[in-house]
């Protein structure tokens, strides 16, 4: 197992001098993402690295107030997304599919990347009312994995932490390949911390649940998962190397929007929160359409 010197670690803006830093939360029971979105002051303690990779970070006698979550990693750190699909039980019998025999990998690129407590902005070209959430595990690799056998695929994990795998699905049904319509701006939201492994040795404990302007539409726990955590990273490394930042996700539960009769999609103003156990918490984010082209997008989360 990877040790850390932290338990659960954010990435943020800090009110007082607007810098960012890593650490973690002082009060340890919060949820960082409802206590941000109810206008709590969440006091951090700042640690002596500027990165989560950095496995010699160390809290330090200094505190700083939230402004403004970051993703746990920068999209620099987590280069390419991946992402398993269809890998609940009760998921694949909602839609009326197959299990698979092996996982099901597609691709978002770094720039899907998103914060907790920041907008889901819908792009023009997708705001056609076929938006859509999908609650999912993350998996930060702590470093190189190659190869890795599934008894050891564990030991290669830096954190958990919510994500969400927003998708257009009319884009998503338009071609056979799935990243497309799961690639635009902001569509993998990330956080809002990253809890260590020390503190959930076993992921499949983990309970999931979607909340849409505080209705309940997903519920599951990481033991409905066709493939564990450890044969997901196993399976990935043969012959590809799994860089210590990499982010994976795992899939969602049951209970998606395009599943329910008739089907529920992201509108504009809609409060949408991913809420993990075991410290994961609230990943929240509201939701708005972007009403005409934007420009490009600089600057890294």
């Amino acid at each position: 197992m990877v040790s850390t010197q932290w338990d659960r670690l954010v990435r943020f803006i800090a009110l007082e001098d607007n810098h960012e830093y890593i650490g973690e939360p002082v009060d340890g029971g919060l949820d960082i993402g409802a206590a941000l979105a109810s206008s709590k002051t969440v006091s951090v303690r700042v640690y002596s690295a500027r990165s989560a990779l950095d496995l010699s970070a160390e809290a330090t006698s200094n505190t700083r107030t939230v402004a403004r979550l970051l993703p746990p990693l920068s999209s620099n750190e987590v280069g390419t997304i991946r992402c398993i699909g269809l890998n609940y039980r009760n998921h694949a019998r909602e839609m009326n599919l197959a299990l698979p025999d092996h996982p099901t990998l597609f691709f978002k690129p770094s720039t899907c990347l998103n914060a907790s407590n920041a907008p889901v902005i819908i792009p023009h070209q997708a705001t056609d009312g076929q938006a859509d959430y999908e609650a999912e595990m993350a998996v930060v690799i702590a470093k190189p994995a190659r190869n890795v056998p599934v008894e050891k695929a564990l030991d290669y994990v830096l954190g958990y932490t919510c994500s969400n795998d927003v998708t257009a699905r009319k884009h998503q049904f338009n071609g056979a390949q799935w990243g497309f319509g799961k690639g635009f701006d902001g569509f993998a939201p990330l956080g809002p911390c990253l809890v260590s492994p020390s503190r959930i040795p076993d992921p499949s404990v983990i309970e999931l649940k979607t909340l849409l302007n505080g209705e309940v539409m997903q519920e599951g726990r990481a033991d409905d998962m066709i493939f564990s955590v450890a044969e997901i990273i196993a399976y990935l490394s043969q012959g590809t190397t799994l860089e210590a930042g990499t982010v994976i996700m795992t899939g969602t539960p049951h209970g998606i929007g395009v599943s329910k009769t008739p089907p529920v999609y992201l509108k504009p103003g809609d409060d949408i929160r991913i809420v993990m156990s075991h410290g994961l918490g609230s990943l929240v984010n509201r939701v708005e359409y972007e009403q005409t082209p934007g420009p490009t997008k600089n600057g890294d989360v």
